[in-house]
């Protein structure tokens, strides 16, 4: 691959000129702009003079329609086209027709140019599966696409993960595939960084295959394993890791979400468990301890000689034993009170309804009873992501149980083992597990129902 470098684009420049001055606050800003003498008349030209706004619809036109189709604020091709003339591009094409490569500027060639756009952007969502076209005219959204305007990700990102995974996808191959997502494509690589980048890789757990330091995808996946292995990087490789880690957890959403469509427990299961270890910054082989700030390996070491494993163990703890054990401080103390009273302790006990009476084909429904011990008093406790986060079951206010109903329909005759799996999308250590099994009756003939 030639490696090259390119000039930030002229709207990168204005925007970062735009940060000498702060608005309502200062007087004055000086930016200073260091470049080839050449280039001189070109920045003073742009900086002096009116820029013209173009439209970049065109670029990202296919997460738009997605996005409509599945609101149904877009049900045919003709609703496409309407909508295109209701926006910024549209008024922008006869202004400038030569920048949106338009053969003429009657309304003619307009409506050809508008006709095409919109066939070619409904026919790629078509062939990534995110919508189907009825009768060369009618859309509707299907699975994937529903998945891909939900967790606002780019549609050949969910056709990437409708490809890639499968059965026997394991957290290695879930973190290679959510490297290569779309979103991720404009990680910067700065000069010289494939060397650090060569030198990152010769430490993280997952080594990859011939990697190419050069690539923002290759680069995405070793900060990510660098950030779950908490290795100290320099300021801008921890700049591109929180840029990652913004868009990591929905993306990871997004993966359970079309492997629970698959069926297929054991991936969807792992995805689930990836996103508490990027949200806590940890590999699930770790000690659940590590969750807790201020605890460094000798903590963790104390702490299991004494044959303390779990955060419920810290928090079934005396204080004068607990603080004998952890020797912090008392600010240190009160900043894992905290994280102690946000990490999920519930209650859960379940009920399948009418259980002597489940026959075949018919549905069973299983009633759920989720019970806090305390109130939840904020976000997750997560020094080490980025964004604030919020635990996903959700209790109404001024109440500490919640009620969630699961049906699914009974299968052939017979005894039915099933496993209830409660999990957690920030923590570790406090996802649950309950087997019960369903004794499915034969169902009732037509003759028995007449």
């Amino acid at each position: 691959m030639c490696r090259t470098y390119v000039d930030y684009p002229i709207y990168d420049v204005l925007q970062m000129v735009g940060k000498a001055n702060r608005p309502m606050l200062d007087d004055e800003g000086r930016c200073v702009i260091m470049c080839q003498g050449s280039k001189k008349d070109f920045f003073k030209k742009f900086l002096y003079e009116p820029l013209p706004v173009e439209s970049h619809l065109d670029h990202c036109l296919h997460d738009h329609f997605n996005a409509e189709i599945v609101t149904k604020t877009i049900e045919n091709k003709q609703d496409a086209v309407d909508y295109l003339t209701w926006t910024f591009l549209y008024r922008r094409m006869t202004q400038n027709p030569n920048y949106y490569n338009l053969q003429g500027m009657s309304h003619r060639h307009l409506s050809d140019h508008l006709s095409e756009l919109v066939e070619n952007t409904l026919h790629d969502l078509e062939q990534s599966k995110c919508i189907s076209i009825e009768d060369e005219m009618d859309v509707a959204p299907l699975n994937l696409g529903m998945i891909a305007a939900y967790y606002y990700i780019n549609y050949t990102t969910i056709e990437l993960f409708s490809m890639s995974l499968n059965a026997k996808t394991k957290i290695r191959g879930l973190i290679e595939i959510i490297s290569n997502a779309a979103e991720y494509k404009n990680i910067p690589i700065r000069h010289h960084e494939d060397t650090l980048l060569r030198q990152l890789a010769q430490k993280v757990p997952h080594k990859l295959n011939n990697p190419k330091f050069n690539d923002p995808h290759v680069k995405t996946n070793l900060l990510l394993q660098a950030h779950l292995s908490r290795m100290q990087l320099s300021a801008e490789l921890q700049s591109d890791t929180e840029e990652i880690l913004s868009k990591a957890i929905r993306l990871i959403q997004a993966c359970v979400d079309v492997l629970s469509s698959n069926g297929w427990l054991s991936p969807a299961l792992a995805a689930m468990e990836l996103a508490q270890m990027v949200t806590q910054a940890m590999w699930s082989k770790d000690s659940y301890l590590k969750q807790l700030p201020y605890f460094t390996s000798e903590h963790i070491k104390r702490c299991t000689d004494k044959g303390v494993e779990s955060i419920f163990d810290i928090m079934e703890m005396e204080d004068e034993d607990r603080s004998g054990l952890l020797q912090l401080t008392d600010a240190q103390m009160a900043d894992v009170a905290r994280f102690c009273n946000r990490y999920p302790n519930i209650e859960l006990a379940y009920e399948v309804v009418e259980r002597d009476n489940i026959k075949s084909g018919s549905p069973v429904l299983v009633q759920v009873q989720l019970e806090r011990e305390e109130e939840v008093t904020g976000p997750v406790v997560a020094p080490l992501f980025p964004q604030v986060s919020w635990v996903a079951v959700h209790f109404p206010i001024g109440t500490r149980s919640r009620t969630v109903k699961l049906d699914f329909v009974a299968p052939a005759m017979g005894i039915h083992n099933y496993t209830l799996y409660f999990m957690s999308d920030a923590y570790m250590g406090c996802d649950q597990e309950y087997k019960f099994s369903v004794d499915v009756k034969e169902a009732d003939s037509d003759s028995d129902s007449d």
